[in-house]
């Protein structure tokens, strides 16, 4: 049974009044008052994780049996920056994946990544048997540093499992980092940062992460981090998170006092930082940042990441949109302000508060404007959903219906 439960922004409120949906690591659409070739990178067939593995991963689960087979080739930007191609053949390429945030039982990944590894294998094989290409990975920075300058190598030896086992899937990976999604997990040293010393220590993480993953050619892109915020003024001491949705923390603001600098431009020097720590050990990788639909610079709420300020520093945008029922001319309308010379990806969407049928009809609107889309998997197939008699089951199932019979028309990959 899918773990329905208050979920945060973008997921923040019952469907039709009668669904609450598992805590998702996104969208805060209601936030309440307020490359070039590394030298490290992969150059050739055998350099990929999985060619240079040493430990034998063809474990009993069916997964590693039915995997695609065959080379993967690197995503990069097509010429003009209209969206993205794969790297040897130049074929187009367009994400349509999912969000893997956590399991049936809200459980985020690094909880249970080590003694279920199995399945993990099994969700990845059902992910690509619905037809995605990509799947978003959110890492958690108090799982993975143990220190300001340590990071945590069982961690990073994991996350290199988990990109063989994208590779062996031929799913490209969209790896989100600093997540402090559970407060318990997050240290206290790290709370207790300031500013600068906290850009720094996420920039050794993006650091580790980026130098485990750089010859993967399963890396789709780096996200700095989701829904990051600059706020408005100062804020207390430590307080580094947004309120919490239930039991866990989805935004985060990047500093806790604006010192009267505007805070686009805040937003570009840590996006700025981050990015060249990346690209110290990953030249080739894309890089972008999950971004709150609420991020263009209108009059009212803003989270001081707007685009047009901050889409020099990255290779595309990704923002978190969930279309509402009657209101799919807005939400295209909103996308479109998000649309300011690179591309854009719908890195976050769901039929949250419209029915599935207009979630595709939205899909179908953005075409012209998105370069790709990530919805959600929450580790339940159609046929368990199928047996389950509740209302939230059905619109889930409804919805995966209708992506794996859209993924056809988006879901390419190197040998389809």
């Amino acid at each position: 049974m899918l773990c329905w439960s208050k979920n945060a922004g973008g997921c923040r409120a019952l469907v039709a009044g009668l669904v609450m949906l598992a805590a998702i690591p996104g969208g805060v659409a209601e936030w309440p008052l307020r490359g070039e070739q590394a030298e490290t990178g992969y150059t050739e067939a055998g350099d990929s994780l999985t060619g240079c593995r040493g430990e034998n991963e063809q474990s009993g689960n069916s997964s590693a049996a039915e995997a695609p087979q065959g080379l993967m080739e690197h995503i990069q930007l097509a010429e003009g920056a209209r969206g993205f191609v794969l790297s040897e053949s130049q074929r187009a390429f367009r994400p349509w994946g999912f969000n893997y945030d956590h399991d049936e039982r809200g459980r985020l990944l690094e909880d249970y990544w080590e003694k279920e590894w199995d399945k993990v294998e099994q969700d990845f094989a059902e992910m690509r048997g619905l037809g995605a290409n990509c799947v978003r990975i959110h890492l958690q920075f108090g799982k993975f540093m143990e220190s300001v300058d340590k990071p945590n190598p069982a961690a990073l030896r994991q996350l290199e499992r988990l990109l063989r086992l994208a590779e062996r899937q031929q799913l490209y990976l969209d790896l989100t980092g600093l997540g402090c999604y559970h407060k318990k997990d997050v240290p206290a040293w790290y709370d207790a940062l300031d500013e600068a010393e906290r850009w720094q220590a996420q920039c050794r993480f993006w650091t580790a992460v980026a130098e485990r993953a750089a010859r993967s050619p399963a890396v789709f892109c780096y996200d700095l981090m989701n829904e990051p915020v600059v706020p408005g003024g100062q804020r207390e001491r430590g307080g580094w998170l947004a309120p919490p949705f239930g039991d866990k923390h989805f935004v985060q603001f990047i500093t806790l006092d604006q010192r009267q600098r505007p805070r686009p431009d805040i937003a570009r020097a840590w996006v700025r930082q981050l990015v060249q720590a990346i690209r110290r050990v990953d030249r080739r990788h894309l890089i972008t940042v999950g971004l709150v639909d609420w991020s263009l610079d209108r009059p009212g709420l803003t989270s001081g990441f707007v685009p047009q300020k901050v889409v020099s520093e990255l290779d595309f945008l990704a923002v978190h949109l969930y279309p509402h029922q009657g209101k799919l001319d807005q939400a295209a309308e909103t996308l479109r302000g998000f649309a300011v010379g690179k591309p854009v990806v719908v890195e976050e969407s769901f039929p949250l508060w419209c029915s599935a049928e207009e979630l595709e009809q939205f899909v179908e609107k953005s075409e012209p404007l998105a370069a790709g889309w990530f919805f959600f998997y929450w580790g339940r197939t159609l046929e368990e959903l199928a047996q389950d008699k509740d209302l939230g089951s059905a619109l889930l199932r409804a919805w995966l219906e209708r992506f794996r019979k859209r993924a056809r028309l988006y879901a390419l990959t190197p040998n389809s």
